[in-house]
């Protein structure tokens, strides 16, 4: 079996989850399968070292517009591969290629609330999510099988489509990096809390402006209950401009805040398992996810982790994470205080992390996926 995979980037320095995603799907593959034939189509060149060297994986690099590049290029390096069955990890696919089709959908949040009408959202983010809404309707219709990450989102097929197919929505939940652990070596931890100016006691936010990650709440909570908390603790924000400070809270507020919290500018997520191995808790109080990677890599790396009671969030988690309503800023910061003033807690969670996210192995993902792969292959035969 040729089994073609789109990747679209795959290199470090990418932040989307998806990306990673299916690069540990590839690893996976590369470590249980090696008698099929894979070709990984991605549209950026940087860093495919990622990759390792499989004598059954080939990657194809082709550069261009995203939406193009799929609609176009990829269904003729399909032809030129003579690929058997097609794998699309992104939410889209080409429409006009006749090769069985698999496809992730991650999310269907585009589908909620129009991305035209949506507050909040930057230019680049308003595109993609229409480009999504544009052509995932057809792709649900053509595919064979579609993934989704978790139970909480594949009851949102039937919610927003009625009438489509559910017998082709399979759950695959996601798997956390292999890098992300316990980190013993305390040289490793110096040289990283020097890297990013890390404070002695902190909590962690990667945070964003895409609305649905709740940043600006999430700050007003925590600032609303430091006289509750030691005074050493700040809140470090990775991968967030300090400008937002200026637009949410005003220039003059901004110089108060800016002793309790920390900006880290670009975290390297070769560096993100040692930052959460370090922090007293991962913040991550977003109003949806479909499945929440970083819950997983805080539980990874022995963090404690404070997430929403939203979506597919207690899935995830179950036991392992302390739960908030991300629409209460008082249950926020009730969570803020449960976890940071008792030690105890937060040695529970970090023994009951750990042993949660052995569920999710990309060995466990990959041989999912797989079976998919080829249930879907003997049924075009």
């Amino acid at each position: 079996m040729r089994i073609g995979i789109e990747a679209q980037r795959l290199g470090r320095r990418q932040k989307h989850g998806m990306d990673f995603v299916a690069l540990e799907l590839i690893q996976g593959l590369q470590e249980i399968d090696h008698d099929n034939e894979y070709f990984i189509f991605v549209n950026s060149g940087e860093e495919l070292d990622r990759i390792p060297k499989a004598d059954n994986f080939t990657v194809i690099v082709r550069k261009g517009m995203y939406a193009w590049w799929e609609q176009w290029t990829l269904p003729k390096l399909i032809e030129k591969y003579r690929i058997d069955v097609l794998h699309c990890t992104a939410n889209t696919a080409p429409l006009n290629t006749t090769v069985p089709l698999l496809v992730t959908v991650h999310d269907l949040i585009y589908f909620e609330t129009h991305p035209l009408l949506a507050k909040g959202y930057t230019s680049y983010q308003r595109f993609g999510n229409y480009y999504r809404r544009v052509i995932v309707r057809s792709v649900l219709n053509k595919a064979k099988r579609i993934l989704t990450v978790s139970q909480f989102e594949a009851s949102s097929f039937a919610r927003l489509f009625p009438f489509l197919d559910l017998s082709k929505v399979k759950v695959v939940y996601n798997s956390v990096g292999a890098h992300f652990g316990v980190v013993k070596e305390e040289k490793v931890k110096m040289e990283v809390r020097k890297r990013y100016g890390l404070p002695d006691r902190f909590v962690l936010m990667l945070g964003n402006t895409d609305p649905k990650k709740n940043t600006r709440m999430a700050i007003e909570s925590f600032l609303s209950v430091l006289p509750d908390l030691d005074s050493r603790i700040t809140l470090v924000l990775g991968d967030l401009d300090p400008s937002v400070l200026i637009l949410w809270f005003g220039l003059e507020q901004r110089r108060l805040l800016e002793g309790r919290l920390h900006f880290t500018g670009y975290l390297d997520n070769r560096d993100l398992p040692v930052v959460l191995n370090l922090a007293e808790a991962l913040y991550y109080p977003s109003k949806r996810e479909s499945f929440g990677i970083p819950i997983l890599e805080g539980m990874a790396s022995g963090c404690p982790v404070i997430c929403s009671n939203t979506s597919s969030m207690p899935e995830i988690g179950m036991e392992a994470a302390h739960y908030v309503n991300p629409d209460d800023i008082e249950d926020m910061k009730r969570g803020l205080r449960t976890v940071l003033n008792d030690p105890d807690e937060r040695h529970r969670m970090r023994t009951m992390g750990l042993k949660r996210v052995e569920f999710f192995s990309r060995k466990r993902m990959a041989k999912s996926v797989l079976e998919h792969y080829k249930e879907v292959y003997d049924a075009a035969i």
